[in-house]
């Protein structure tokens, strides 16, 4: 039966299964004495036991190491005395990011796991500090390279919706796990949308800070364009994760500063009567009916509740030829890191990429990150008469699963069917996405809102906007339905 949410969902701590309550409901819940971090565990536990064979969205999965922390958390919250924002919520990590005890291979069968891993990322150890629990780690495609997810070393990772076709990626294991109780958060890597590509095509909101918001380390193959973010299936908890996750780090020479407010308190600010550029296909995107139907229904709602709407498209061109140079030296590069006598076991597609990387010289480098420079220029003059930017976060719906590309289709590679998200990599700009609705054939569609650099809390407020006139996180995918 769908889960009831917002602040007063903790009355329904005591009738609802734990793995479906949002982090802040639970953290809401544990503060009135109505569950445990215990509970909640093993819920999202059982979730993983229940369905993970079927959608893989885990690569490891530490019951143990979960139940001793949750009981620890347990006992924090007895006393009365929780050690952070987080404090026994079930959360999983993508497994590109270091996380000290537990293997980091990032999907390939070139690095090994057997060796010391004693170092925790940024977030990783803010989510730590804050008293995360923490149940496993999420597949990916090797390196995080492409826009969906599976890998020779993890197989097939599957859509909540429907387990024949592709929950996107590179996050795809992180947002089947959120969308399937199986941890109510999860932190995932977007290079090129990968946060908000699995984020839509799985039903849940997913956010790409301002570049540096959240401090990265080590730092990204892929330079500029490499954003962390987080994931989960309410607004609130987005931003509850931003106040972790934002928290300086020493080891990433470009991160920001510390935020000055609260994003839990930012994320309520009235966005009504800002003025907010709808563009439905950026001007060159060919997009999917259904998919258009329903984000235009979407805007027009936000326009009907105050925030005033003019469509109109930044006035760009596709910047794939720029984005394909950046990306595939980056990969090109990271790889050649690789012993020689591994080649052979990197995925094929990847394999293609490294090579076509290797093609590119600095001038060539140079002149695609120029370009990237003037695209952020452009649209910080956008911005000066737009507070925000929306579109679809898709211009297609999920396909089959264990391709790179939709079966059949003209799409040479994965950016050609992302068109809306990876312009914003190389802009650095936040953008998030955030459910609008189901198509006929019940898959879940994505609207993007993009704001100018450093209004992270700007986009977060609109799209907080959105789910409260059309909420989305009380619809749940098949496998849960009835739970």
């Amino acid at each position: 039966m769908p889960v009831s949410s917002g602040a007063s969902g903790v009355s329904g701590a005591s009738t609802t299964t734990p793995n479906l309550l949002t982090a802040s409901e639970l953290i809401a819940a544990y503060a009135a004495g109505e569950l445990s971090p215990v509970e909640a565990t093993r819920a999202a536990l059982d979730s993983i036991a229940e369905h993970d064979g079927t959608y893989n969205a885990y690569c490891l999965v530490d019951e143990d190491s979960a139940t001793k922390q949750a009981q620890e958390s347990e006992e924090r919250w007895q006393q009365g005395n929780p050690l952070g924002l987080l404090d026994g919520v079930p959360t999983s990590i993508k497994d590109m990011f270091l996380t000290a005890g537990w293997p980091t291979v990032r999907g390939s069968k070139c690095i090994s796991a057997d060796q010391k891993w004693e170092v925790d990322a940024p977030v990783t150890a803010r989510l730590r500090e804050h008293g995360s629990v923490f149940v496993g780690k999420t597949t990916t495609p090797e390196l995080g390279w492409k826009g969906v997810t599976d890998s020779p070393l993890c197989g097939v990772t599957r859509n909540p919706w429907n387990p024949e076709l592709t929950p996107g990626g590179s996050s795809g294991g992180s947002s089947a796990a959120v969308a399937l109780g199986m941890g109510q958060l999860s932190v995932g890597t977007d290079g090129g949308g990968s946060v908000r590509i699995p984020a839509s095509f799985s039903g849940i909101a997913g956010f790409k800070p301002t570049h540096g918001r959240i401090p990265m380390y080590p730092a990204s193959p892929f330079g500029a364009l490499g954003h962390a973010g987080p994931m989960a299936r309410s607004i609130d908890d987005i931003a509850l994760m931003m106040d972790v996750l934002a928290l300086p780090d020493s080891r990433d020479p470009s991160a920001l500063p510390p935020p000055v407010a609260s994003y839990r308190d930012a994320v309520r600010r009235d966005v009504r009567g800002l003025i907010a550029a709808f563009s439905p296909d950026l001007g060159y995107v060919n997009v999917d009916p259904e998919v258009a139907a329903l984000v235009r229904e979407a805007v027009e709602a936000l326009h009907d509740a105050g925030l005033h709407v003019e469509q109109t498209d930044p006035g760009f061109s596709d910047p794939a030829e720029s984005f394909d140079v950046l990306w595939s030296t980056g990969a090109a590069k990271w790889l050649d890191t690789f012993p020689a006598e591994l080649a052979g076991e990197v995925d094929p597609g990847l394999q293609v990429v490294w090579e076509h990387g290797k093609k590119f010289s600095a001038s060539d480098y140079l002149t695609a990150n120029g370009n990237r420079a003037e695209l952020g220029i452009h649209m910080g003059q956008f911005h000066t008469s737009y507070d925000v930017l929306i579109t679809p976060t898709m211009p297609i719906q999920p396909f089959e699963a264990g391709h790179d590309v939709p079966p059949g289709s003209d799409y040479p590679n994965w950016p050609s069917w992302t068109q809306f998200s990876y312009p914003f990599n190389m802009t650095q700009q936040p953008a998030a996405s955030v459910p609008v609705g189901f198509t006929k054939s019940g898959l879940p569609v994505g609207l993007q809102v993009v704001g100018p650099r450093h209004s992270d809390d700007l986009v977060l407020a609109v799209c907080r906007l959105l789910e409260s006139i059309r909420p989305w996180n009380d619809t749940l995918p098949p496998p849960l339905q009835g739970a």
